[in-house]
């Protein structure tokens, strides 16, 4: 479970004329709600450039050790394409600006969109020396908007430390609401409140 303060931080863009809005430093720990589940396992996942023996594969390999490097201009980009319209919650990406240094994200956007022809940005964040997972959440400022529904989402590093120009990224995971467990239930609930309330005890 995240706290309070980790959820406020996550959630809050980096606003213009707010320089020190949303500047995320990252968690040793991977920490999601119990009811969210991870999405991307069986979407396609592709990167704007690589260098080799640094691909896509290496975001998606459970190794903090290895990283996905990219070998190209400005912004770097990675995408995840699903094969049926799915509900997202959070973006996870696990950076270390102490291995790193130049090659950190700092300012990262993200968008989505049914695919390439129609991407529009949702949220974009920057991150002060991250050293761990950075949870980026999806939802909007509206409170009832807690997910996107897309077929595709899309992260784009905008800009490194140090004015670095390619970049290093060690994991990403995507999560998104658990399948509503009441079969019955006509409605799809996607909090714990609703959920624990759907059925007469």
């Amino acid at each position: 479970m995240e706290s309070d303060a980790e959820e406020e931080a996550a959630a809050t863009p980096a606003a213009a004329g707010a320089p020190g809005a949303g500047r995320l430093k990252g968690s040793p720990e991977l920490t999601v709600d119990a009811d969210m589940r991870e999405m991307a396992k069986t979407a396609a996942w592709s990167v704007s450039s690589c260098k080799a023996g640094n691909g896509v594969a290496a975001l998606r390999d459970d190794n903090l050790n290895t990283y996905w490097q990219s070998d190209g201009a400005q912004p770097h980009l990675v995408n995840i394409q699903f094969q049926k319209k799915v509900q997202l919650q959070l973006v996870v990406l696990y950076v270390d600006f102490k291995l790193d240094e130049s090659y950190t994200p700092s300012k990262i956007s993200i968008r989505a969109g049914d695919g390439f022809h129609n991407l529009k940005e949702i949220k974009t964040v920057e991150l002060a020396k991250p050293v761990g997972w950075v949870h980026i959440s999806l939802s909007g400022a509206d409170p009832r908007e807690t997910f996107i529904h897309t077929f595709m989402l899309q992260i784009a590093v905008l800009s490194n430390h140090l004015n670095g120009r390619d970049t290093h990224v060690r994991q990403i995971k995507i999560y998104g609401p658990r399948p509503n467990p009441v079969p019955a239930q006509p409605f799809h609930f996607t909090s714990r409140e609703f959920i624990t309330y759907s059925t007469i005890r």
